[in-house]
């Protein structure tokens, strides 16, 4: 069995399907690009992280992308909701890993130090959470498969986070926080957290 599994939830790049909100500020197609650009950072991050590499696309698996199999082993989202979809890819990961994280992949300044520190933090904790600065969270991780943390939570709500440490402490469970982070989903985020892409 694997120690560590890192969990990549994607979004199929495709002009007017991606960035929506930060597409209302730029326009469609520069809301592509800088998604792409994101998904590039994530990649490159991903790779330094000594950890199985699960990807989980949302609509479509593309083989021939730039996250080449074996370093991605390739899925597809499964579920009605965020909730439910993630729930499933703590499962697949957590059959043949110790620990599970997942992280978002429209993060500017997510980094392999982070990533590997949160997979340290499992070690002595249950789990490990990264706040969002808009109220979710980037990160996510686990030991077990915990469905009941994705239940009856509002997601793209500013509660999002704040719910789910509700859950976390309301079950009796320890948890660790990873550095706060901000989300690119408006073109005010791209102004302030782009440069970390350079």
């Amino acid at each position: 069995m694997e120690d560590k599994a890192l969990i990549l939830f994607i979004r199929n790049p495709e002009k007017g399907k991606v960035k929506t909100r930060l597409a209302q500020g730029v326009g469609d197609e520069q809301a592509l690009r800088i998604y792409e650009a994101l998904l590039e950072h994530t990649r490159r991050q991903a790779l330094a992280v000594e950890a199985r590499r699960l990807l989980f696309y949302s609509e479509s698996i593309n083989r021939n992308d730039e996250w080449r199999e074996p370093d991605f082993e390739k899925y597809l989202q499964e579920g009605e909701g965020l909730g439910e979809r993630m729930s499933h890819s703590f499962e697949i990961a957590l059959r043949q890993a110790r620990a599970a994280l997942i992280v978002g992949s429209d993060i500017a300044q997510l980094s392999a130090r982070i990533m590997e520190d949160a997979f340290r933090q499992l070690q002595t904790h249950d789990f490990v959470i990264g706040p969002a600065v808009d109220g979710g969270y980037y990160l996510l991780g686990m030991k077990a498969p915990t469905p009941t943390l994705f239940e009856g939570i509002e997601w793209s709500t500013p509660t999002v986070f704040v719910e789910t440490v509700a859950i976390i402490e309301g079950m009796g469970k320890t948890y660790a926080l990873a550095p706060e982070l901000s989300d690119i989903d408006y073109a005010e985020d791209w102004e302030r957290y782009g440069w970390a892409l350079e």
